[in-house]
Order: structure tokens, then C-alpha cells, then sequence
């Protein structure tokens, strides 16, 4: 079993994960809000939501936030109110009727392998509704930007890919509807660069 570092065992904490996200958590979300109409959206599922910071952008819908952490989905229960369930998402279910048009997934995937990434995602697009979409917020590694390795790292990141990886990735999943780069700053300064992604399922062919 692989030892923690102390940044992610500190990180583990909520409190802490709130605070080393809270500066950058507008801009993270901000392309989400520029792409979408807000008001129309029905059911969320927010993949590994930590404590729930997600939630507060669907208080008009029916929301379901999941997280492996057990102490994570515990403060977002007492922080936020809503439906909040420790789960892993590569075998979260759901009834067909209940299935989400809105899915999430915030800076999570580069956490993870490259093998894990196509099946998680495989497995979400299951969970989409006929019309549903799914929104991907993720760091985009440059080929020679130390800074954002660095940060990354400390996010616990193990597996920052390039803009290009990211697109094979989701595109080979799902139909691309926004596929968006964009900076994170930092006192007017770029510190690294996100990608939003936007897609549905691909429509099956009689």
C-alpha cells in the first residue's frame, strides 16, 4: 500500500482541501457557467464532490454528490444539506429513471490512470439520460511548465495530461459539444491551464 505524503494527508482533511481550493473555485467553474443555461438542468451527479463546494450551483435541482471519503461526504452533509453518498464511481448505479442529465467531474481524472480514466467515463455515460450531458473540469499539463507540475502534484495529481491526451481521451467517449481551454491566475499572472470538456453520448446507429 502507498504511504501518504503529509500535503495529502492534510489534504484529506476537508477543512484543508476547502481552503487550498477555495482561491481558484470561480475560475475553475466559471466556463461551466458560460456554457450552459443553469435554470434548465434537472439532476446532478457531481463525481467525487469532496465537501460538497460543487453543490452550492445546483440548489435549483435534484443533486447527488458521491465520494469515496467518508469524512468528506460527512462534512458536505452537515455543511450543505443535500444528498451526499460515499460511493465509488466506477460502480455507482442507478434505476434507468432516475439517471442524470447533468454529470460532473471536477478535477478528479487526473488522479487516476489512463486505463481507470476510460473506464470510469465509459461507465458514466450509462448514467446520462438521452439528452444529459457531461462536464469535465481538468488541469491541462504543458510540456514544459514546472509550475504546473508542481502544483498539480500537490493536488495530489499524479496524472496531469497534455490538452491532446485529454481530447483523445474524451472524445473517444463521448461527442464532443465544448472542448475549451482556459487559464487559472493568480494576481494577474497565469498559473496553469484548465480544460473544459462538454459532451454526450454518441447516438446509436439503427
Amino acid at each position: 500500500m502507498e504511504t501518504m505524503s503529509l500535503t495529502e494527508t492534510m489534504l484529506e482533511q476537508s477543512i484543508v482541501y476547502r481552503l487550498w481550493q477555495a482561491p481558484f473555485a470561480a475560475q475553475k467553474f466559471a466556463p461551466v457557467l458560460a456554457h450552459n443555461n443553469m435554470n434548465s438542468i434537472n439532476h446532478v451527479l457531481d463525481i467525487g464532490c469532496g465537501p460538497g463546494t460543487n453543490s452550492r450551483h445546483f440548489t435549483h435541482t435534484r443533486y447527488c454528490g458521491i465520494d469515496i471519503n467518508t469524512a468528506y461526504i460527512e462534512s458536505a452533509r452537515k455543511r450543505y444539506g443535500r444528498d451526499f453518498v460515499v460511493a465509488d464511481a466506477r460502480t455507482y448505479r442507478t434505476v434507468p429513471e432516475n439517471r442524470f442529465d447533468f454529470i460532473l467531474v471536477n478535477s478528479f481524472l487526473h488522479h487516476i490512470a489512463a486505463a481507470e480514466v476510460v473506464e470510469l467515463l465509459s461507465h458514466l455515460r450509462t448514467l446520462l439520460t438521452d439528452d444529459g450531458c457531461i462536464h469535465i473540469l481538468e488541469p491541462v499539463l504543458p510540456p514544459d511548465w514546472p509550475v504546473a507540475r508542481l502544483v498539480a502534484h500537490a493536488d495530489r495529481g499524479k496524472f496531469v495530461r497534455p490538452f491532446e491526451e485529454w481530447k483523445s481521451i474524451f472524445t473517444g467517449i463521448f461527442h464532443p459539444i465544448v472542448l475549451e481551454p482556459y487559464p487559472l491566475k493568480g494576481a494577474g499572472i497565469t498559473l496553469w491551464n484548465m480544460l473544459y470538456f462538454k459532451g454526450s453520448a454518441p447516438k446509436s446507429k439503427v
